[in-house]
């Protein structure tokens, strides 16, 4: 089943920002994972979520996503993204 990624993220520092996504990109590639959306105009329709940028990752599953999150590759890019963002995220299991 896959699993679905969604990302509120404030950008602080985009310069800073960049460097992380040049090397989140191929190792999201490289664990099966595909940008759905990711910093399009969006609009809320229902409640009080403020969201600032959003992105939607697909991953094959969700063990998929946890080992790529907490693996060594992230976790050593997440430390780039926390200086210069703070973000928001939460995984929801697919349909088969």
């Amino acid at each position: 089943m896959p699993a679905y990624v969604i990302f509120d993220v404030e950008i602080r520092g985009p310069a800073r920002y960049q460097e992380f996504m040049a090397g989140v990109k191929p190792a999201l590639e490289a664990a099966g994972a595909r940008y759905l959306a990711r910093g399009g105009a969006h609009k809320v329709y229902e409640g009080d979520w403020e969201p600032r940028r959003i992105v939607l990752l697909e991953f094959p599953s969700v063990e998929a996503w946890e080992t790529f999150y907490n693996g060594p590759t992230y976790q050593g890019l997440k430390s780039i993204r926390d200086e210069c963002s703070s973000a928001r995220l939460v995984s929801v299991m697919g349909l088969e």
